[in-house]
């Protein structure tokens, strides 16, 4: 009895140990890949093939099924991928995620030569171990260190392995494991068993594992593995299904296109291969499994299932339709999918594109407001406003959801991006305000019938451009997250405000001269306090894109020491200010 208690103790660590490494070598994994992994399945999943190849490589690099269609679910709540795009990307993951059978079915390897000795994971463990340790600990880059956690996950992954296959060797010798076995080798319980395994630990690879490791016993044949593989492919859909809850329909209908794809394959098979049994003597199925032979299994199964199943694609999206039908309402998309953030890489690309159609639209809004100040049109003024609400909804969402990404363990080049995104929305938001306000100015300029002189006209003009030009080159640069645009918009702020006070100073000329009125200033005024703003708030992105969002100068430091010649760029700056002062130049007075 007490060795048998030992046992399960060693048996619970090494399912702990193989858990853990699985968890740490696949969130490494998606912190490598990034952001990336949203502009790979977004954009490029163009049709049900390409989506297919994306999902088995993105699948096969995360090692996770799992967090691709939860991945694809908010996808597809956030209006990024439609449907259709989303049924091959999950059949290739379905496929993908085969690769980590592969993995453990090393412990299988026997044999006396070097290679296979190598390959042995008693052996190829620790090599992973040092190999990682090394790079995580007496290294400084930040992709080196991560290389050496995924090493170190495998080494845990493959470990826990070994300790679990060691460890119910004694299970060999044991006749109620036997019948156990056997009872699973009806197909009805064999496929429960394997889809309860999978969604209690929510991981397909994991309960692949698992099997493969209790194939060490001798006693799992292929009769009770293959049901079992089968009950695991439905299981694993459980993790999508439970991210759709509170989803839009599409998101629903694309976790319920991923259940429909495994509980068809699965019957397809069960009744051409049971069927058949009934007139074929399936001899092989007495025969004991190994390690090797589950993933054997496992791909196979999968890979038929999508051969069968990927041209009848549509079919399996009218079954989504039929489970979860049209509604009258418009249907929702979310602009920030909270499902998002178990990938905390992917989750930070998508603020970062938000915040750029954020600054897009305050961009768009200057655009027109500028033209309302030569020719009004009500109509113009209520998209200027509407975008500038527009804007306040985009700045709610994305605190909220910045603030839940800063608790998350980020990559140092992710974390720049959120920390600049932290500080600079409420700068975009306040470039959409300063937009109303010149629409504001505009109307009253039309209401009141203001003509300005033709020399104030020409100095606005010019001051107007430069604005424009800055707000372009700012959202262009936050987009892309350009540093080398972002140098060049400090520069441009300095111009436009030496435009501002230069125009401030010959209206003064021209009100004294009695060329201009008081009553036509106040309106000036508000358009080049607006004009000035928009110009500032542009310089506080630059300088968070440039420095603080590295922890360097904070923004007054950095301005203070840039003008005074004490930094590098500082003849950079010098240089450029003197080409935009050039290239803003007012006409002459007369």
């Amino acid at each position: 009895m007490t060795t048998y208690i030992f046992k399960i103790i060693t048996l619970l660590g090494g399912l702990a140990l193989f858990l853990f490494g699985m968890d740490i070598m696949g969130k490494s994994l998606e912190r490598q890949a990034g952001g990336k992994l949203q502009t790979v399945l977004a954009k490029m999943s163009s049709n049900v093939f390409k989506g297919f190849l994306l999902g088995l490589g993105v699948t096969a690099v995360i090692q996770s099924s799992s967090a691709t269609t939860v991945m694809v679910v908010g996808f597809v709540n956030s209006g990024i991928m439609t449907l259709r795009q989303a049924v091959g990307v999950i059949m290739g993951s379905n496929i993908g995620t085969t690769v980590t059978a592969w993995i453990l079915s090393l412990s299988g390897l026997e044999g006396d030569s070097f290679l296979i000795q190598i390959f042995k994971p008693s052996t190829l463990a620790p090599l992973i171990a040092i190999i990682g340790i090394v790079l995580f600990m007496f290294t400084k880059s930040e992709k080196k260190k991560g290389i050496g956690t995924i090493c170190l996950g495998f080494m845990a992954l493959m470990t826990g392995m070994d300790i679990m296959g060691d460890s119910m060797s004694f299970l060999k010798t044991e006749a109620w494991f036997a019948d156990l076995m056997i009872s699973f080798s009806n197909p009805i319980v064999g496929i429960i068993f394997g889809a309860v395994l999978t969604a209690v630990i929510q991981s397909s690879s994991a309960s692949v594992g698992i099997l493969q490791g209790l194939c060490s016993t001798g006693v799992v044949t292929y009769g009770a593995a293959i049901p079992i593989i089968l009950g695991q492919n439905i299981g694993t859909c459980i993790t999508a299904i439970m991210g759709a809850i509170g989803a839009n329909r599409n998101a629903r209908r694309t976790a319920m296109v991923h259940l429909l794809f495994n509980v068809v394959g699965v019957t397809i098979f069960v009744i051409v291969f049971y069927g058949l049994g009934l007139f074929i003597d399936w001899r092989f199925l007495d025969s004991t499994a190994a390690a090797w032979d589950i993933a054997v299994i496992h791909t196979c199964f999968n890979v038929a299932a999508t051969c069968v199943l990927m041209p009848m694609n549509g079919l399996l999206v009218k079954l989504a339709y039929l489970f979860i039908p049209k509604e009258q309402a418009p249907q929702k998309t979310e602009l920030l999918d909270a499902r998002l953030l178990s990938t905390p890489a992917v989750a930070v690309q998508r603020a970062h594109e938000i915040a750029g159609e954020m600054a897009a639209d305050a961009a768009k809004a200057m655009h027109l407001a500028m033209g309302l100040t030569k020719k009004f049109e009500e109509g113009v003024m209520k998209q200027v406003v509407e975008l500038e609400d527009k804007t306040d909804r985009y700045e709610d969402a994305l605190n909220t959801y910045l603030v839940k990404l800063s608790t998350m363990n980020l990559s140092v080049h992710d974390n720049r991006i959120l920390n600049t995104l932290l500080y600079t929305v409420s700068d975009i938001e306040r470039m959409a305000d300063h937009a109303t306000a010149v629409a504001k100015a505009a109307r009253e300029i039309n209401e009141k019938n203001i003509e300005f002189s033709k020399q104030a006209k020409g100095e606005l003009s010019v001051l107007e451009q430069a604005v424009l030009d800055i707000v372009d080159r700012t959202v262009g640069a936050y987009g892309s997250f350009d540093r080398e645009q972002a140098a060049r918009i400090e520069p441009q702020e300095q111009v436009v405000d030496t435009l501002v006070r230069e125009i401030k100073s010959r209206h003064v000329r021209r009100l004294r001269d009695g060329l201009c009125t008081v009553e036509y200033g106040f309106v000036l005024e508000d358009l080049l306090t607006a004009c000035e703003r928009t110009a500032d708030h542009c310089s506080n992105v630059a300088i968070e894109m440039l420095q603080v969002a590295e922890g360097k100068l904070e923004a007054h430091e950095y301005l203070n020491a840039l003008k005074a010649g004490e930094l590098h760029e500082s003849a950079a700056f010098a240089e450029q200010f003197a080409q935009y002062k050039a290239q803003y130049a007012f006409p002459e007075e007369n």
